[in-house]
């Protein structure tokens, strides 16, 4: 079969263990970004297997009227960038592992590692070094500080446990299913939304995007936070309403940001407020960027092409396409 992989920035895949799955297959990988439908239509034209990684590329109906080859997407994780509709219309079958309750250690790693630069303001003393300068500035240690977890889910359950290991107070906020969860793991949960964005130290978000999740992070809420607070996002920056983050921190409420999710992506807008910002460490979405997360993730990308191949898909979205078979 035809298969084509989109957005592999770094060139990764081809260099996986997994990758050998598709030995004898026609495989052509895409190293940069594109979303102009005319230039996908004819990249694709003959593709039979379109391979995603997450989120990178939306694919729309009129792109997908363009690709009458086109009969599976294959990819892992959460699906609205696909016109799930038009897939089903057109015969085109989408399958993706949803990982069950497996958290993203690779996210929750760089989650932590976002709060420990920020804090100890890391990334600026290195460039300070490397400038021919010492120190310049002192930080803040872990120990004692209460983090706000906003919404104790598979992400947010492990960084409350590395909070737990450095010492930290821990205080929950999220829907009442995700309070009741870490009140029985013995977590504290915050009485009041306005209680727990006055009262943490740093605060970090870990809710999917959804329709009901989008904005859920006001102007108001941000207010509230402590002029030495800290707000992370490794999830989404849809969750945050547009313009809201940049205007909070130029107001001093919360004085510092960590962000790896940005409204745009890829961003290579030098000139972005969150990339010229002296309060912002931010890096290019790698939460999920590590070898060891793309082996699992691609060995079940891989697995449900070979699936259908062999005329016993797995992991169906769209069932209704079975009735076009």
């Amino acid at each position: 079969m035809k298969v084509a992989i989109l957005d592999d920035y770094g060139d990764t895949v081809r260099t996986l263990n997994c990758f050998g799955k598709l030995a004898g297959h026609d495989v052509t990988i895409w190293n940069d970004h594109v979303q102009d439908t005319d230039i996908l239509a004819q990249r694709l034209a003959d593709t039979e297997v379109l391979v995603l990684i997450r989120e990178r590329t939306k694919i729309g109906a009129e792109l997908l009227e363009r690709l009458p080859k086109l009969r599976l997407i294959s990819q892992r994780s959460v699906y609205p960038h696909i016109d799930i509709a038009a897939c089903t219309r057109l015969g085109v079958m989408v399958c993706s592992n949803m990982h069950g309750g497996t958290p993203s250690y690779a996210t929750a790693e760089l989650c932590w590692g976002l709060i420990i630069a920020a804090m100890r303001e890391i990334p600026q003393q290195v460039a300070s070094l490397k400038a021919g300068h010492w120190q310049t500035a002192v930080g803040r240690t872990l120990r004692g500080k209460t983090i706000g977890i906003y919404s104790y889910g598979r992400i947010g359950g492990v960084i409350a446990q590395y909070a737990r290991a450095f010492a930290m107070e821990v205080l929950i906020w999220g829907r009442e299913e995700s309070r009741a969860k870490a009140a029985s793991d013995g977590f504290a949960v915050a009485q009041t939304r306005e209680a727990f964005f006055e009262a943490c130290d740093i605060i970090s978000l870990h809710m999917r995007l959804v329709p009901a999740t989008r904005g859920i992070v006001t102007a108001e809420d941000l207010a509230r936070m402590k002029p030495t607070a800290l707000l992370v996002n490794t999830s989404r920056s849809g969750l945050i309403a547009p313009g809201v983050l940049e205007a909070a921190l130029e107001a001093g409420r919360p004085g510092m940001a960590a962000v790896d999710v940005f409204d745009h992506e890829p961003l290579t807008d030098v000139t972005n407020p969150l990339l010229t910002m002296p309060n912002v460490v931010a890096t290019p979405h790698i939460g999920y960027v590590s070898l060891e997360e793309f082996e699992l993730q691609f060995s079940d990308i891989f697995d449900q092409i070979l699936a259908y191949e062999a005329g016993k898909p797995i992991n169906i979205v769209n069932l209704d396409v079975l009735k076009k078979a």
